[in-house]
């Protein structure tokens, strides 16, 4: 082999070591969790995030009914415990279709700020502070209420100010802007 081929091939060698790296980092960086059958991407946001969910589709509309979508494009970050479709079904008859009427704006926010936290918690920060609060730790939401987090087996239960609970069913749903926990019921405040 000549000197100049041998560099052409260590110049090779250079470029597609250095394309694998940055396909595996890149992919590595872009882990998905299906939601509602569609993949939510940490380097999107909540709100490009959440769109894509079938399962969110109720949340959606009321985040927008609410005038939401903008505070949860911001950069937070936010720990959103999101109730799928089934969760506001679980409501009486006629609660979700009261809530989107514009006159009961400042009710529908105060709910939804309700499902937010400041800062990101991860599922397995959540289990740490629930161990370092003796079976239990308190949330402040962005409404001003608290949650309480319990861990039951390898799973975590939030409990609303009216004591009904709600089950993370897929934790860890990263975003750019914060993290989603999927919940199984719509918590509310007193």
């Amino acid at each position: 082999m000549t000197r100049r081929t041998s560099s052409y091939a260590a110049a090779i060698s250079v470029v597609l070591a250095a394309s694998v790296f940055y396909t595996l980092g890149a992919a590595r960086a872009e882990t998905t969790v299906n939601v509602g059958g569609a993949p939510m991407y940490p380097s999107k946001n909540i709100i490009q995030n959440a769109v894509n969910s079938k399962d969110h589709t109720t949340l959606v509309a009321a985040v927008k009914a609410a005038g939401l979508v903008d505070t949860l494009m911001t950069p937070g970050p936010f720990t959103v415990f999101a109730p799928v479709n089934k969760a506001f079904g679980k409501l009486p008859k006629g609660t979700v279709e009261t809530l989107l009427k514009p006159e009961n704006k400042a009710t529908l926010t105060a709910v939804l700020t309700y499902h937010v936290v400041p800062g990101k918690h991860s599922a397995v920060e959540l289990m740490s502070e629930v161990k370092a609060g003796g079976g239990k730790a308190t949330l402040k939401t962005v409404q001003g209420g608290t949650l309480t987090v319990t861990q039951v087996g390898r799973k975590l239960d939030i409990t609303d100010a009216k004591g009904d609970k709600a089950t993370v069913t897929i934790p860890d749903v990263n975003q750019s802007n914060g993290v989603i926990h999927v919940i199984d019921t719509v918590l509310l405040p007193q």
